[in-house]
């Protein structure tokens, strides 16, 4: 039996609880959170914390796509907000507090210096900082349609895409939206991620 069609629309302010812990629960096993936060056990509150922040960071522009039932969201940055302001950096730190993760908060520190030196500054371009799926809900094709809004805009508008991917597998989902890997990122003592552009579709 098919699954019936999504209702995807612009997250509100009223959906970051939800969205934040959907996420945590997404990117629980993910290399870069498992390298930034240890141990396992503190891990899953941590998450929850930092997403709640950079939901609501995001949520000023208007860019953050998800569904009806909140299982799924990308999160984006328009053309030229990219670059987290020295503000929005400080605000992520509550969710390094606790003894156990603040020792390994300047490495962190040093591999976000690191992405965003990375970061193309040209052409002009939008930022697809995360796109998350509660994971029993993976498979179904939410991360395909909660992507689109923002895609088929930046073909309309002629305007390049970027992400970095925490997960050599997901290479292979990027690039059936038109992603290209441009280059690998290895952070200081962990995994690897790896750099994509998008070129405007005609």
């Amino acid at each position: 039996m098919n699954d019936p069609p999504v209702h995807v629309r612009r997250a509100t302010s009223a959906d970051v609880p939800a969205l934040a812990a959907m996420l945590a629960r997404a990117f629980l096993d993910d290399p870069v959170a498992s390298w930034a936060w240890r141990p396992d056990r503190l891990r899953l509150g941590a998450l929850e914390r930092f997403h709640g922040v950079r939901l609501r960071q995001l949520l000023a522009d208007e860019e953050v796509w998800t569904i009806d039932e909140l299982t799924c969201a990308a999160l984006w940055a328009p053309p030229g907000r990219w670059h987290s302001t020295l503000r929005e950096t400080a605000e992520l730190v509550p969710s390094f507090l606790h003894p156990r993760l603040l020792a390994r908060m300047p490495m962190v520190g040093l591999g976000w210096e690191k992405l965003e030196r990375a970061h193309p500054r040209t052409p002009p371009h939008v930022y697809l900082a995360l796109l998350g799926t509660e994971p029993e809900a993976q498979g179904r094709g939410l991360g395909s349609a909660v992507l689109a809004p923002v895609l088929q805009q930046c073909d309309s508008d002629g305007v390049g895409a970027y992400l970095e991917s925490s997960k050599e597998r997901n290479i292979d989902f990027y690039a059936r939206h038109g992603f290209r890997v441009l280059d690998e990122i290895q952070l200081l003592r962990g995994p690897t991620m790896w750099k994509m552009w998008r070129d405007p579709r005609p």
